[in-house]
């Protein structure tokens, strides 16, 4: 309990300095505008854009985890699935405002929603990222009846969390496809993407559940075995992760594409390599599988929660590296030397703003997240019983 308590005031200290890290560049963001960011006409998208698909993954994966217990019943994870419906809840918005953060114009967001193009992959992650957030409260709102005895919310909330577990497959996968239909950027071109995001997302619930579990949950018998049942689903997943990437990156190579080799050879041997083998690969799969296949350290909460925390990071890693190296490469031969200037390179690395923004958000996310655990009566009362 001590430990629990230590780092949880760790993480009370961080996340606030983090937070008012970032009201320096949300101010920066709204009244200076984008003319301090490092992205531009050449690398349209950046740090936020590679954040928003690491928050919505969190967030989409939190709701697979929170199904286990209010959807399919398992006892196991009794007690587990309002901690995940509220992480869920948390990061959303977290994603969204990062997104929100790169949009030239935000004011124009209403346009989706009253002249949308329902045919665009783009329209229909918006309205499904509103419908989610919606089903997010309202499963939060059933759970609050069902923690207050009132059991006729019971079958409402697996509808709920029925509709709430289509939305975050579909969610994760049309990410994929945003990218996907991408015709003019062959790396991203391919089938797969809308295929493995949705197994990236049940990646990031896993190890957000490890985190949270393992450092913040009091000690006992039952946590013990879900901490035991999630790192095993984590390195089955890592595994699968592992597959994919050599799927994706050995067919580019072989196949010798132009554009998408290059991608490619930069994130293995360019100026993102170290980020590449250090953070994605080492950190972020290599550390956790050994540790996981060492049975001390499966059952350990305060690895479990480091494995959590290791395996986060290189999500985070892996988003920036589908972003930026796709982005560096230039669609005309000569572009880069053609017109020169502020915003027109492609040598993209976040600007301090950028990663204001970014900490503030992550900041803003995780005192959420404890300030609910602290304070909610219904997340600190002890679980109604949901299985049958």
């Amino acid at each position: 309990m001590k430990s629990e308590t230590r780092i949880k005031k760790m993480i009370y200290l961080l996340g606030a300095v983090a937070f008012a890290f970032g009201l320096w560049g949300f101010y920066l963001r709204f009244f200076v505008g984008e003319r301090m960011v490092n992205y531009g006409s050449y690398v349209v998208w950046g740090l936020w854009v590679a954040m928003y698909l690491f928050y919505g993954g969190i967030s989409t994966g939190s709701m697979m985890i929170a199904s286990l217990e209010f959807l399919f019943g398992i006892r196991l994870f009794k007690g587990s699935g309002k901690i995940a419906l509220w992480a869920a809840v948390v990061t959303m918005p977290a994603a969204l405002v990062t997104i929100a953060m790169d949009l030239g114009h935000i004011e124009r967001i209403w346009k989706v929603f009253f002249q949308p193009n329902l045919f665009s992959v783009m329209a229909q992650l918006v309205w499904g990222y509103s419908i989610f957030m919606v089903v997010l409260l309202a499963g939060l709102w059933l759970v609050i009846r069902m923690e207050s005895g009132k059991q006729d919310a019971r079958p409402w909330l697996r509808f709920v969390m029925g509709v709430g577990l289509f939305l975050s497959i579909f969610l994760s996968g049309g990410v994929g496809a945003l990218l996907g239909v991408n015709a003019s950027r062959e790396a991203w071109h391919t089938a797969m993407l809308p295929a493995q995001f949705p197994v990236f997302s049940l990646l990031s619930g896993c190890a957000l559940m490890l985190i949270l579990l393992g450092w913040f949950m009091p000690a006992d018998e039952k946590r013990s075995q879900q901490l035991r049942i999630l790192s095993i689903g984590l390195l089955i997943l890592l595994l699968v992760k592992t597959y994919y990437l050599w799927v994706d990156y050995s067919q580019a190579l072989y196949a010798g594409t132009p554009v998408a080799s290059e991608a490619v050879s930069l994130v293995l041997f360019g100026r993102f390599g170290w980020a590449f083998w250090l953070l994605q690969l080492g950190l972020g799969m290599v550390f956790p599988i050994a540790f996981l296949l060492v049975k001390r350290f499966r059952q350990s909460p305060f690895w479990s929660g480091v494995v959590g925390v290791a395996v986060l990071v290189g999500i985070a890693v892996a988003r920036a590296n589908i972003i930026f190296p796709m982005l560096s490469i230039p669609e005309l031969e000569g572009l880069a030397q053609a017109f020169t200037g502020p915003h027109l390179n492609y040598d993209y690395y976040p600007s301090l703003m950028e990663w204001a923004v970014t900490l503030g958000v992550t900041g803003g996310a995780a005192l959420a997240w404890l300030l609910g655990m602290d304070f909610l009566p219904f997340i600190k009362s002890k679980s109604q019983e949901v299985a049958q």
